[in-house]
């Protein structure tokens, strides 16, 4: 391997996002680590943004350019793109969320020093603001989940760590995906796969550095703003569960209850609200269906819901 050729592959997949992705690769081309390269995937974008990843790849041979004709949804591009990778690590990359500068070298270089499986590091959300996108501070989660600085840790040693489910703030070691894909034909893709990242791992990193700026678009249209649809809504749900029972098999009985914990601060609080006045009756039947899922699991009571969340369930 020469000195200029890639160490990292990032697969970096959207659908009409034309507005952000010129940010999102500008923040490639920005990293202190230069030995990357990405795949950029346009799945059946009605506006220009196979046109803007196809100026990015004329014009940066580390640009790959992959056009879907037609929609075929985040997992499958994700999985189309992980089919290309031939670098020794992996990562995402959502086409309308930034990396921060040092992301890509903080987190080659932990892999490069402990041999783990993957590294997770910490993320913010970015909210429009005064006619732009200001950054905001890691949330608890993302910190109980990242922070301090555990290297070559594992669940037993570091429950709470399932708290990061999300597939963009993670880099791996490419041979630890050679039987692993994300679901297709489904919302929310990456919560089944970031448990079973978890459970299969030899050892895993975390770091609290901020590596990702996560996008909530002003229009509403990320898929985490779409709750209040009710196929949404479903594939959330099962989601939720899935992961819930990855974790099961694998014995890990304490990140159960940290994801347990969890869904009661962060999911059941907005979800609760939504059916409270969701005009279909069959939203707020599947909400409380859920609930008295995790009322029958055996780590339900050791979570600890927080006081408003308690309150609305009638603790």
């Amino acid at each position: 391997m020469t000195a200029s050729a890639p160490i990292v592959t990032l697969i970096v997949p959207g659908r009409d996002i034309a507005a952000f992705a010129p940010a999102a690769l500008d923040s490639l081309r920005a990293q202190s680590e230069q030995r990357w390269r990405a795949i950029l995937i346009d799945d059946g974008s009605t506006d220009d943004t196979g046109a803007v990843f196809d100026a990015a790849a004329a014009d940066d041979r580390r640009f790959t350019t992959i056009r879907h004709a037609a929609s075929r949804g985040l997992g499958a591009a994700r999985n189309v793109g992980l089919a290309q990778v031939d670098t020794p690590y992996l990562g995402f990359l959502d086409g309308d969320d930034e990396l921060l500068p040092n992301a890509l070298a903080r987190l080659t270089g932990t892999l490069e020093h402990t041999g783990s499986d993957f590294v997770a590091g910490a993320y913010v959300r970015s909210r429009p603001q005064g006619g732009g996108y200001v950054a905001g501070r890691v949330q608890p989660w993302v910190a109980a989940s990242t922070s301090p600085e555990r290297l070559g840790t594992t669940l037993a040693a570091h429950p709470q760590a399932v708290s990061n489910i999300v597939a963009w703030s993670k880099l791996s070691r490419t041979p630890f995906w050679n039987d692993l894909r994300f679901p297709e034909d489904v919302a929310y893709e990456d919560q089944v796969v970031a448990q079973l990242m978890y459970t299969r791992a030899r050892a895993f990193d975390v770091i609290p550095d901020v590596v990702v700026r996560w996008r909530l678009r002003a229009d509403g249209t990320s898929i985490t703003q779409g709750k209040a649809q009710l196929p949404v809504l479903r594939d959330y749900l099962a989601a939720l569960r899935g992961g819930i029972r990855v974790l099961h098999e694998a014995g890990a009985r304490a990140s159960v209850t940290a994801r347990i914990e969890l869904i009661l601060a962060m999911d059941l609080a907005s979800l609760l609200e939504i059916a409270g006045s969701h005009p279909d009756p069959t939203y707020a039947a599947e909400v409380e269906t859920f609930i008295a899922e995790l009322r029958a699991l055996p780590e339900f009571a050791d979570a600890m819901p927080d006081p408003a969340t308690a309150a609305a369930l009638a603790w």
